[in-house]
């Protein structure tokens, strides 16, 4: 399902920050996700670090969407009269790559920014295309977590409150459409899934779904310290595939920035035949030491577990959530 192109644009999107992940097997069986982030010397930073230097590539998708690949999480672009529309923000040190490749798209300025979540790799740069005139929206759970010192425990990492500039201050409860550039633009919490405040962005012209981090070209990240959960993880999935028609270009959160319907069902099946199988162990009695022997991603490894977050990592995050 993945190319090598597909796994250079996933460490690109977030291999720095899940660098701890990638060991080998006996590593990931001593270390819990936070000890090997720990291990790895403040990987946030390096990751932040990386953006000064990484390229930002644009891909045309459809109508007038386009992504940018290479700043942290895929960012989706729509472009016409009424400006451009961003999803996501990338890192702030990718600002000059960043302003580069809106500037390849077209002339008309930022004006909307939407997060669909607020992990750094996606709200970094809200401060600065706050500046330039766009207008942030966001889940109210997202804002909570930029507006405070938030932890994510697996990256065991302590996130200061972010500047007021950063902050959205036009906020989603549940659902809502706006109308720009020629296009009914949804934007729709689907519960809990990767963190608690979640949002999946459609462009229902163009037909085009990003949904953040709930979906990703490899095993996923699920933070548990902000209300993510494997279970909630399943359901987001399953709210994008009911907006989701055989013809939708859907942008995952990392990887390459074009995958469909079938690659999204791919997906969630993966996601739920192994956490069943690793709940099955864990009401056995296995402890985490005897699930990981038991390998019980192994059927999924060769196409889900190359990249951003290895077997056994995602291993632990089930166990740690069934």
């Amino acid at each position: 399902m993945r190319s090598s192109h597909d796994q250079q644009l996933s460490r690109r999107g977030f291999c720095l920050c899940c660098a701890a992940y990638a060991g080998g097997a006996a590593a990931a069986a001593l270390l819990t996700p936070a000890q090997a982030f720990a291990k790895a010397r403040n990987l946030v930073d390096r990751m932040r670090a990386s953006g000064a230097t990484e390229p930002v590539t644009v891909h045309a998708l459809r109508g007038r969407v386009s992504a940018l690949v290479g700043s942290g999480g895929n960012i989706a672009v729509l472009t016409g009269r009424d400006g451009k529309v961003l999803v996501d923000a990338g890192l702030t040190a990718s600002r000059p790559r960043i302003m580069s490749a809106l500037a390849r798209l077209g002339r008309g300025p930022v004006t909307h920014l939407v997060n669909t979540h607020w992990h750094f790799d996606h709200a970094d740069g809200n401060a600065w295309l706050n500046a330039q005139g766009a207008r942030i929206i966001a889940h109210e759970n997202t804002r909570k977590h930029l507006a405070k010192a938030t932890r994510v425990e697996d990256w065991n990492f302590d996130f200061p409150p972010a500047p007021s500039a950063a902050l959205p201050t036009e906020l989603i409860g549940g659902e809502r459409t706006m109308s720009l550039n020629g296009d009914a633009i949804r934007l729709t919490h689907p519960g809990p899934a990767h963190t608690d405040g979640d949002l999946i962005v459609r462009f229902n012209n163009a037909d085009v779904l990003h949904g953040g981090d709930i979906y990703w070209r490899s095993y996923p990240f699920i933070d548990y310290s902000t209300g993510g959960s494997i279970d909630g993880t399943i359901r987001g999935t399953e709210a994008m595939l009911a907006s989701a028609g055989s013809q939708t270009i859907i942008i995952p959160g990392h990887g390459s920035p074009v995958s469909n319907r079938l690659g999204l069902e791919q997906y969630r099946n993966m996601l739920g035949e192994v956490r069943e199988r690793i709940a099955v162990l864990k009401r056995g009695g296995s402890t985490i030491t005897e699930v990981l022997a038991g390998r019980p991603t192994a059927a999924f490894d060769d196409a889900w577990g190359r990249s951003i977050v290895a077997p056994e990592t995602f291993t632990r995050l089930i166990y740690a959530g069934v």
